[in-house]
């Protein structure tokens, strides 16, 4: 496969020899990818199936063979990549990230290590290394982290200040329910989730007619405001990703080059990203086109009237 028809631009140097140059660029090419997400769906589908006791007795040995040749295809991409990109592989977090998932299948069989080998199930997850839209929406979880922690401690005062009163209140005619701070909290938690909670608000309400108005604040506070907060937070962030391109998607390129070169080779592989990039500098040049026309209209008018 020829460079020029790859969507990988590598960076020349001299301190990486041109066949692994050539190399990064195909293992990240348009097609090697779609043929990795097309072996992650046949593993998701393979992890699925070995879950029925019917078709393991059907066809379990083939099923078996197909897991081990997907684990396989994935161990000799990566391979492929640390031969490419050598240490420089690890700088990408999504690389990282497969290279764990994979890793954990290939923990063997044995005393002490079953959990892990369930965990294999988790190459599903490559799924979102492997298409941008999903790594957009995962760039806008981490980038909303801050605003959902911050929601989350707004409501965790809402949630003390609510145990502390119900406790109070209650603790005498429902000690089931709120017969101590984590009684309380714990109702609490579940009436938020509004699971099931006419079964601790009605009795609460025929002991107490007002009980009422400690409830219902506590349900549109906890359940309706705060919910929507965090969707809030997580809407706005992917607003700005979506306003900054060169942000919107982590890259999963790597680097040839040093770091002292300031010069960065990086793939999406998402034409749509490209596009975004290319509408929005378009606006902008026309943006500071029309700036600059207006300050030489006004240079002119001052040198008329000089």
């Amino acid at each position: 496969m020829s460079e020029a028809a790859s969507p990988v631009t590598p960076v020349t140097s001299t301190d990486v020899p041109h066949w692994r140059q050539r190399l990064g660029t195909w293992v990240e090419s348009t097609a090697v990818e779609r043929f990795v997400v097309a072996v992650i769906l046949i593993n998701a589908v393979v992890l699925g199936m070995e879950t029925s006791p019917a078709l393991m007795d059907a066809f379990g040995g083939l099923l078996i063979g197909i897991d081990a040749a997907c684990l396989a295809i994935f161990v000799l991409e990566i391979s492929l990549k640390l031969v490419a990109f050598g240490w420089k592989f690890f700088r990408n977090p999504w690389n990282v990230f497969d290279f764990i998932v994979v890793g954990v299948a290939l923990v063997p069989a044995g005393a002490g290590f079953e959990v892990l080998r369930t965990l294999r199930v988790l190459r599903v997850l490559r799924l979102i290394s492997a298409l941008p839209q999903l790594r957009k929406v995962v760039s806008a979880l981490l980038h909303a982290v801050p605003g959902i922690l911050s929601t989350g401690a707004l409501l965790a005062l809402i949630f003390y200040v609510a145990s502390v009163m119900a406790t109070t209140f209650f603790r005498e005619t429902l000690p089931e329910f709120f017969g101590s701070f984590g009684a309380s909290l714990f109702s609490l938690f579940q009436i938020a989730t509004l699971s099931s909670w006419e079964t601790i608000v009605r009795p609460a309400m025929e002991e107490h007619p007002w009980a009422w108005a400690f409830f219902i604040p506590f349900i549109i506070l906890a359940a309706f405001t705060a919910l929507n907060l965090i969707i809030a937070v997580i809407v706005d962030a992917m607003n700005t990703l979506h306003d900054m391109p060169s942000a919107a998607v982590l890259s999963t390129g790597n680097e040839y080059d040093d770091d002292t070169s300031g010069e960065r080779r990086t793939s999406t592989g998402d034409p749509s990203v490209a596009s975004d990039d290319h509408h929005l500098l378009y606006r902008e040049i026309r943006e500071l086109r029309a700036d600059v026309a207006e300050l030489s209209a006004q240079l002119k008018g001052a040198d008329r009237h000089g």
